[in-house]
């Protein structure tokens, strides 16, 4: 990955986790939450310029979005923005368990090509749990959205499903070291 790529990459994940917290302070913090949609679409208008087919036009469809929440100053909309980014992650893991190879079979198979069947069963257990974990996350999102609860929004958002992600990485890494030895032995 070029250098250029992974920073905005860096500087996209930061702004995404960054920017509940941002709309939670926006009446101290006006100016920041009006010109931040501006930055959130130069940063995937970038993002574009480095990929290529469904992540291109994801990317320029998000630049879209954002400019247009810019011009339009309908800066609620941008509550939506995690759910959007749940939705499409929901839609890559979901969609991969109808092929021959789920997405964290592919992603296993970049360490370890020649995967024995129960790790093929496994990696589409895990897709599965994924899949469970981002539609948990838009019925939260949208939940608070709908309720106009937001600065519970903003600390789900921004700090909640993050630790939850976390935790759920870390878990699957810890049972599939346990499954690993298992199957080894």
């Amino acid at each position: 990955m070029s250098k250029g790529k992974l920073a905005v990459n860096i500087l996209l994940t930061v702004v995404s986790i960054a920017f509940p917290l941002i709309w939670l302070f926006s009446p101290q913090m006006h100016t920041l939450s009006q010109i931040l949609p501006y930055i959130m679409a130069i940063l995937w208008g970038l993002k574009a310029m480095q990929t290529v087919r469904f992540q291109r036009f994801f990317a320029i469809f998000m630049a879209c979005l954002l400019v247009f929440i810019s011009v339009t100053r309908n800066l609620d909309t941008m509550y939506w923005y995690p759910v959007i980014i749940s939705g499409v992650m929901l839609f890559f893991f979901g969609s991969s368990l109808f092929s021959a190879q789920s997405l964290i079979e592919r992603l296993a198979r970049l360490q370890t090509p020649e995967l024995p069947p129960q790790a093929v069963r496994y990696t589409r257990k895990v897709t599965q749990v994924w899949c469970g974990f981002f539609v948990f996350n838009i019925a939260v999102t949208s939940h608070l959205i709908v309720q106009e609860q937001y600065q519970y929004w903003a600390l789900y958002s921004g700090v909640i499903s993050y630790i939850l992600m976390g935790m759920l990485f870390v878990g699957e890494w810890g049972v599939r070291k346990i499954v690993m030895a298992k199957n080894n032995s």
